[in-house]
């Protein structure tokens, strides 16, 4: 008799993560890998993509790293041939590459540009990823899936598309000013949109769209930071960077056979005051 942990099982199946050398996209392909699926790691960056795709391998996974460029039609279609080719098929596609200005040490000082300033060219490059991308990355999957009358489409979005950012946890003492820039929130609240069109528009194909709302994620971040954040949130703190992967697998999985066109919210209640 099949119990409700067989429906989290995805033996059998193939995935495609964008982003999968990312903080979260890294996790993701393990969380995947874990519960049974042959995983695409994809990234623009190749060579970090074959890095967790042989890490994944050496724990006994069925893993492959292929460097892709989500703003790029061809290099997404290769990709998806690059899924087929490995395991004869594709089931799920999680979409996490995006341009995110983090506030990490990495990444301290870079965000200086108030509205008012922002370049256009900026804005227009982070609509190419973080809209185009997706839009490709689906066009593209939908492909295979439809063939297979089964498929899971995961688009990655933020408490950002959601709600306005809070500029103020972004100040330090002493510091200038650094600002979430305009166009994450504005291109993560396009995902919940994209996100809700594929749902209606494969009504009948057995094709799920879903988007997953991380809140902010740990990664070494100082300690002006940690408290500024944690103090929006219900439960006091920053995620650890595993705590996205129960609701991404329960997304992927026929776990969530009953879900499309949804949004699961994973932030530690911050959108909930």
């Amino acid at each position: 008799m099949e119990t409700i942990f067989d429906k989290f099982r995805m033996d059998g199946q193939a995935a495609i993560v964008t982003g999968g050398a990312g903080l979260l996209g890294k996790e993701f392909s393990k969380t995947l890998a874990q519960a049974g699926a042959g995983v695409i790691v994809a990234d623009l960056n190749g060579a970090a993509a074959e890095i967790v795709a042989s890490e994944l391998r050496d724990e006994g996974y069925t893993a492959f790293g292929v460097r892709v460029d989500v703003t790029d039609d061809k290099s997404v279609h290769q990709m998806v041939l690059a899924a087929i080719r490995e395991f004869g098929r594709l089931d799920v596609l999680v979409c996490s590459a995006a341009m995110d200005p983090k506030f990490d040490p990495q990444n301290a000082g870079k965000h200086g540009n108030s509205f008012e300033e922002y370049p256009v060219e900026a804005f227009r490059q982070a609509l190419d990823v973080n809209l185009t991308g997706l839009f490709l990355c689906a066009q593209a999957a939908v492909i295979p899936m439809l063939k297979q009358d089964h498929g899971s489409i995961i688009n990655i979005c933020s408490t950002y598309g959601l709600v306005g950012p809070d500029q103020r946890i972004y100040i330090k003492p002493g510091q200038p000013q650094q600002f979430k820039p305009v166009f994450y929130s504005v291109t993560k609240a396009g995902v919940l949109g994209l996100t809700r069109y594929l749902a209606t528009y494969y009504a009948g194909r057995n094709i799920r769209a879903n988007a997953l709302t991380p809140g902010g994620v740990y990664n070494n971040h100082d300690e002006t930071f940690v408290q500024n954040y944690s103090s929006r949130t219900v439960l006091g703190r920053m995620a650890r960077k595993d705590e996205m992967s129960g609701a991404l697998l329960f997304l992927a999985s026929d776990a969530s056979s009953y879900m499309t066109g949804s949004n699961i919210v994973v932030d530690g209640g911050w959108t909930a005051w």
